[in-house]
């Protein structure tokens, strides 16, 4: 472990952890974009429906697996640097063994309350029989679903990227498997996806869990090592839910996006649906490297290496702005092409082409962000992760196409998400410094009183 964190060549450690979060978040859109297929299949248009309305559902769970996931390996990684390990220990045992007592209140809630929930979530009388049957397993399934988020996030922080690819690989495979046998021979419907879904996170959560004993030194499942003090509680706490936030803050900015988008017409509408797939795939894979990297910024900061530090932040940056630019070149110029290839409708095909290239124009800057918001979580700086959570499709961009909608219409909304990229990104760059200079007067007032 100290070899690859300290002494290996950063962009050599760098890839060794990023790749196979890349790999994996491929795997996840791969699952997606199957089971959107499969769905849809059934030619059920009020099936199709009710399954996307329990959409937010599914996000909702994620988000209660980063609380611990992303909080728990952001505290251990500095954890590692500091070379605290038997307190390492104790958070990873608390952070697993948390997701399991709140994964077990999550079900009883959501089952408890699963018709104003549905309601609340868009569902008809006509998609509520499908909603309820796809939103009933997933309840069942909600403990293990948030649990599985959590070995693949905390043993990443000792260098096993690639057993926690392997992990996750091993779940969205055998979900993509089971998806049509369960919705089709099996008959189950909407019920059957869910229950493709729920066992594919369970068999991940099991293999994740089988890794950690195996690989880890630091990482713990031990039961007994579960008790923390309430101070390392916050800690995780100031990080994870920043990090949950910002998940469901995607949900809140492609909600206002449509929102205001319904006003021009269902062609309008239909084309951003399109954008947005083809940019999920972009982003994808910088949310790989931006997360990949977490474990050995985290840990660089926590062992008090400025020097490395500060070199592995300008290579993160390197790598993200640099892919973002040369891939944001190549599919400006393919727009129309790639548009085509999801419908043929010309109309589509213009206003597709249109707001992807305008997208894509500050693709750059949301490179910058992702490593701004990573190296805050990463440091534990809880006010600047919050700050960024909420920043690029939460309160930036909701001013934005509020003003741009007022201002100039239809134009001003689709370049709202774009004025957000680069408003965001200043404010980023702005915090990180501050961070930087706030270290450097501290090792500088070290240095005096010795």
């Amino acid at each position: 472990m100290e070899e690859l964190f300290e002494h290996a060549p950063i962009p050599r450690a760098y890839f060794k952890l990023a790749l196979p979060v890349v790999l994996a978040m491929v795997a996840s859109m791969i699952y997606n974009l199957a089971d959107t297929f499969f769905v849809s299949q059934t030619q059920n248009t009020n099936l199709v429906a009710g399954v996307a309305l329990c959409t937010p559902l599914f996000s909702l769970l994620i988000a209660i697996g980063d609380i611990f996931g992303l909080g728990g390996s952001s505290l251990i990684s500095r954890l590692l640097g500091e070379k605290a390990y038997t307190t390492g220990r104790r958070v990873s045992s608390f952070c697993l063994y948390g997701a399991v007592v709140i994964g077990l209140i999550t079900t009883v809630v959501l089952l408890v309350f699963m018709r104003p929930f549905l309601y609340l979530l868009g569902a008809t009388s006509a998609t509520y029989p499908y909603a309820r049957d796809f939103y009933r397993i997933m309840a069942l399934g909600a403990m293990p679903i948030i649990v599985s988020i959590v070995p693949g996030n905390l043993i990443r922080t000792e260098g096993f990227a690639a057993q926690s690819m392997a992990g996750t690989l091993v779940g969205t495979v055998i979900t993509i498997i089971l998806d049509p046998i369960l919705i089709f021979p099996a008959g189950l419907g909407a019920a059957g996806a869910a229950l493709a879904t729920v066992i594919g996170y369970t068999i991940s959560a099991i293999t994740l869990v089988y890794l950690t004993k195996r690989y880890c030194q630091v990482i713990s499942i031990d039961a007994r090592l579960s008790k923390i003090s309430w101070a390392w509680i916050l800690q995780v706490l100031a990080i994870g839910i920043p990090g949950s936030i910002t998940n469901l803050m995607q949900a809140f900015g492609t909600t206002v996006l449509n929102r205001y988008l319904i006003a021009f017409g269902p062609t309008k509408v239909a084309a951003m649906g399109i954008v947005l797939k083809v940019y999920m795939i972009i982003m994808l894979v910088m949310v790989g490297f931006a997360f990949g990297a977490q474990p050995l910024i985290g840990y660089t900061y926590g062992a008090k290496n400025m020097a490395r530090f500060k070199k592995i932040l300008h290579f993160d940056l390197l790598v993200e702005v640099g892919y973002a630019l040369i891939l944001a070149v190549i599919l400006m110029i393919l727009a129309p092409q790639i548009i085509g290839l999801f419908l043929h409708s010309q109309a589509v095909i213009t206003a597709g082409t249109y707001m992807l290239r305008v997208f894509l124009v500050t693709t750059p800057f949301v490179g910058a962000v992702l490593v701004y918001t990573t190296v805050f979580q990463s440091t534990g700086k809880a006010i600047g992760a919050f700050i960024m959570s909420i920043a690029r499709q939460g309160v930036v961009f909701y001013l934005a196409i509020v003003l741009g909608a007022r201002l100039i219409g239809y134009h001003g909304i689709i370049w709202a998400q774009p004025i957000a990229d680069v408003l965001t990104c200043a404010i980023g760059w702005g915090l990180a410094r501050g961070l930087l200079n706030s270290r450097k007067s501290t090792e500088a007032s070290l240095r005096n009183e010795n």
